[in-house]
């Protein structure tokens, strides 16, 4: 799903101007991070992952330590004070797209006779937000950066572990405007576990290519997006047999011949 929101951006042109709109503060954002942490902490990390991996894998595995850094410091920042709003508007353009404007709207303002998706979005009624601002993410994230110094598999386990957490949080915004309980939330992350800590890994391995962060942290909202849309068909189509069941059985009642 999350590789199917890339090619979902790119075949829907109606979502270019959310992406056009921050480009170039968030480009600069990346490059400015991303080389401070190069200059001044990626050769420290190779030194000590040296003593754990040996010199050919401590420069490879370092690289990807300051790009999960780099990965969590433009994410922050962007999310907090740049394009949490676009997430918010890229994911709900998906869904109007997808046919699920009654669901949006119960979120925010929707002018049904704009021309397309992104021009159709409103002012919010109610919070809205993609995903929620967390320190416990940022002290879990912290945590298990030490993994990384595990010869091999340390890299790929803190992936995994990492996108275990923050999967779910992908599915903020829908969880918010279907109105789930904290109980119902865990329920419903429980029965997809497995998708969830997938989506959230490749989501950050994504994010880990320089200065393509901002991208594909919409083409994540986009996948998130479209991964809502088949889950509410899915939905709807569950709940539409019974009806027919009952409307069969109706008809038959009332004409046995």
């Amino acid at each position: 799903m999350r590789l199917q929101g890339i090619y979902y951006f790119f075949a829907h042109p109606f979502l270019y101007p959310v992406l056009r709109a921050r480009l170039i503060p968030c480009l600069l954002l990346s490059l400015f991070v991303l080389t401070n942490l190069f200059l001044w902490t990626y050769l420290p990390q190779v030194m000590l992952l040296a003593i754990f991996h040996g010199q050919t894998l401590a420069w490879i595995n370092g690289a990807f330590l300051v790009l999960g850094e780099g990965a969590a410091i433009v994410a922050l920042l962007f999310e907090a004070f740049l394009v949490d709003e676009t997430l918010v508007d890229t994911f709900d353009a998906v869904l109007i797209n997808e046919g699920l404007a009654d669901l949006v709207k119960r979120s925010r303002v929707l002018n049904m006779d704009a021309s397309d998706p992104v021009k159709t979005l409103g002012k919010p009624v109610a919070s809205a937000v993609y995903s929620p601002f967390s320190f416990r993410q940022i002290l879990e994230f912290i945590i298990f950066l030490p993994l990384n110094l595990i010869p091999v598999a340390g890299t790929p386990i803190f992936l995994l572990l990492t996108g275990y957490r923050a999967g779910p949080l992908h599915h903020h915004r829908y969880f918010k405007l279907l109105g789930l309980t904290k109980t119902e939330k865990r329920r419903f992350v429980k029965a997809r576990r497995l998708r969830y800590t997938w989506f959230g890994t490749v989501a950050l391995i994504l994010q880990l290519i320089p200065v393509l962060s901002m991208l594909f942290l919409l083409t994540t909202a986009a996948g998130s997006g479209l991964w809502v849309a088949r889950l509410e068909k899915a939905r709807q189509m569950r709940e539409d047999v019974p009806n027919h069941v009952h409307g069969d059985r109706q008809r038959y009642e009332d004409d046995p011949a």
